[in-house]
């Protein structure tokens, strides 16, 4: 296989909801919802990219979530405190998803262009089902539609960091080869997906999780300001296995193009 044959792209902050603030803002409520305890936004975003339920277990173990937890509880968090934060999450998640579910600015142009090169787009997401079901119409309806999708508890080995969701993409868009895929994605775990699947792995250093800002507020930056972020997220993917960190998926065609010459060349990822 000397040309790439499809890209495997992550959705909230890789192809919709720039900053990826769906998830994030739902874990807060959720937590003070159900428990009454305060998380931050930085402390929501750090296990971004798991399965939800998995999230919510990472948040608990965190250092400084966990002695608030304990000091409220006198025990750390367990599987029935996870499960009912979990119930909490999903009915806000499903109604909001949809006010998230708009392309980043460049990504239906870049679709279209990797579409004229025979280039196959499967998707996979730390969104459940019941999520990405709301999602995906929604996203089609503004003008993205990838050729397959596939949500985090729709197989039983289970989602990211492991190399499932992106291998079933393999199976269902008919690739003939994992080295003929790159994995896109804004936060670690969905970059380590790509390398446990023996693929290309892409971060985005801009359009998500670790960035963090809102369209908006990326806009209003200075330079100086977006370049320290965008070192600090590049350093993060890189040191998860990044092949290459670009800021957009507006910036992929190019680096496909880099990999092709390597492909060629008989590199593998």
């Amino acid at each position: 296989m000397n040309r790439i044959e499809a890209v495997i792209l992550d959705w909230a902050g890789t192809t919709v909801d720039f900053g990826s603030f769906a998830p994030t803002q739902i874990f807060i409520e959720a937590f003070k919802g159900v428990f009454d305890m305060d998380i931050t936004l930085a402390q929501a975003r750090i296990p971004m990219g798991l399965g939800k339920w998995q999230h919510i277990e990472a948040l608990g173990k965190l250092p400084e979530v966990d002695t608030l937890w304990t000091a409220k509880f006198g025990r750390s968090m367990n599987s029935e405190d996870i499960d009912k934060i979990y119930a909490a999450f999903m009915p806000l998640q499903i109604a909001n998803v949809v006010d998230f579910a708009a392309p980043i600015a460049g990504v239906v142009d870049t679709i279209n262009t990797l579409r004229s090169q025979n280039i196959k787009i499967g998707s996979c997401s730390g969104y459940p089902r019941a999520v990405m079901e709301k999602l995906v119409p929604a996203a089609k309806a503004l003008g993205y539609q990838p050729d397959y999708w596939v949500a985090s508890d729709d197989l039983l080995a289970g989602g990211r960091p492991g190399p499932w969701m992106a291998l079933q993409n393999v199976i269902e868009l008919g690739v003939g080869s994992v080295s003929a895929c790159i994995k896109v994605d804004d936060a670690v775990p969905g970059i380590e997906e790509g390398r446990n699947a023996g693929m290309w792995s892409i971060g985005l250093s801009v359009s998500g999780n670790e960035f963090g800002k809102t369209w908006e507020e990326y806009q209003g930056m200075s330079i100086d300001a977006v370049n320290l972020l965008k070192q600090q997220a590049a350093e993060k993917l890189y040191a998860a296995g990044a092949h290459y960190v670009i800021d957009t998926l507006a910036d992929l065609p190019s680096v496909i193009d880099c990999i092709n010459e390597r492909l060629a060349k008989g590199e593998r990822p």
